[in-house]
């Protein structure tokens, strides 16, 4: 993995010299952009000129009608790799952790992003935190999508019900929906969200137990976190597209 930040950091770099002025090779850019373009995990947080600009000379059409200055065209390029680097950075996560960290990041919720780091945080040293924080990430996720959609929810309703509020809201609840596909994977979602709330006051640390007390393993920790981070991206997913088809 380090040597594939290298090689993104050196894109970064010739890309960047380009845009200012210098003269780089045209075959070290067709090289570095197929390593880039090659590897599934970056695929969702890849510049989207690196998919149209094929050669230096389309990329530079590309910048120069964008930003009309060196600084500008510094920053852009930096802001675009940044969340490549950073990802090559947490190499140790899975591909699938990738995917929803980036889905994620991609939001301006301090709450969210919080939640779900906590909860990959906690899966192995700390199953029962990672299992609340996987509740949390739901809830929280719930309450953004509520807000910045002007719906009032009251303010810590149990997470079935601000579950279904969302859904709602989104067209996702099985009752909205009249082919038996749909109510049918719908209604698991549902029964995902109802499971983790369960499952949160049975093996989290959310509540105090007896002295016979059922004590959750890593790998119980590891489905709750997964189901509400899979969960997570697939509600914030469909609130982002239909924000786009109203603009």
């Amino acid at each position: 993995m380090n040597e594939l930040f290298e090689q993104v950091e050196s894109l970064q770099g010739l890309l960047v010299s380009h845009a200012t002025g210098g003269q780089e090779d045209e075959a070290e850019y067709t090289r570095l952009r197929q390593v880039v373009l090659a590897q599934a995990a970056l695929e969702p947080v890849a510049p989207r000129f690196l998919r149209t600009s094929r050669s230096l000379g389309q990329f530079w059409q590309f910048i120069k009608s964008k930003y009309g200055t060196y600084a500008e065209r510094r920053t852009y390029l930096w802001d675009e790799f940044r969340p490549m680097l950073e990802l090559l950075e947490r190499g140790s996560i899975t591909p699938s952790d990738q995917i929803v960290t980036v889905a994620i990041e991609r939001f301006d919720s301090a709450n969210v992003q919080a939640a779900w780091s906590k909860a990959l945080d906690r899966r192995s040293s700390d199953p029962e935190g990672a299992i609340t924080m996987a509740r949390t990430l739901l809830e929280s996720v719930c309450k953004h999508i509520l807000e910045e959609a002007e719906v009032k929810h009251d303010d810590s309703p149990d997470i079935s019900k601000l579950y279904k509020q969302t859904a709602e809201k989104l067209s996702l609840a099985p009752t909205q929906h009249t082919e038996q596909v749909f109510k049918q994977i719908l209604g698991g979602c549902t029964s995902v969200v109802e499971g983790l709330g369960a499952l949160r006051n049975r093996l989290s640390d959310s509540h105090g137990r007896g002295k016979v007390g059922v004590k959750p393993a890593a790998r119980h920790a590891e489905l709750a976190v997964n189901l509400a981070g899979a969960l997570a991206v697939f509600l914030l997913a469909t609130w982002e597209a239909r924000r786009e088809a109203t603009t």
